[in-house]
């Protein structure tokens, strides 16, 4: 199991909040905690305004992983995953305000 690095609390409330089960598929099973803003791109570890619960499936869909088992293309799952937090979070979570969207388009910037 790769670490990343959430401490037992914060990945309780994630859980938690989520309702135990996977944000996107409602599976109860092999949960584990996505992401929503990459690491590697600036996304916090900690905030769990940037920390979503997926099962196994969605989650390794989310990373491009067994797309076909579920359906979506990555970059709609990674959309789910933002219009989830969004609806929990808004109007105070702006995932975009350090320019990051999924597929690189940023809606602040136009284009589409």
């Amino acid at each position: 199991m790769i670490s990343a690095n959430i401490n037992r609390e914060t990945r309780k409330a994630v859980y938690k909040r989520d309702g135990w089960q996977c944000a996107l598929c409602s599976s109860t099973r092999y949960l584990q905690i996505h992401h929503a803003i990459p690491r590697g791109q600036g996304g916090s570890v900690t905030d769990p305004m940037n920390l979503i619960t997926l099962c196994s499936r969605c989650h390794a869909a989310a990373h491009g992983q067994d797309l076909d088992d579920i359906g979506m293309t990555q970059a709609e799952v990674e959309q789910e995953c933002v219009v989830y937090l969004a609806d929990l979070y808004a109007p105070s979570w702006w995932p975009w305000r350090d320019g990051y969207h999924p597929g690189g388009w940023n809606p602040r910037a136009g284009g589409g």
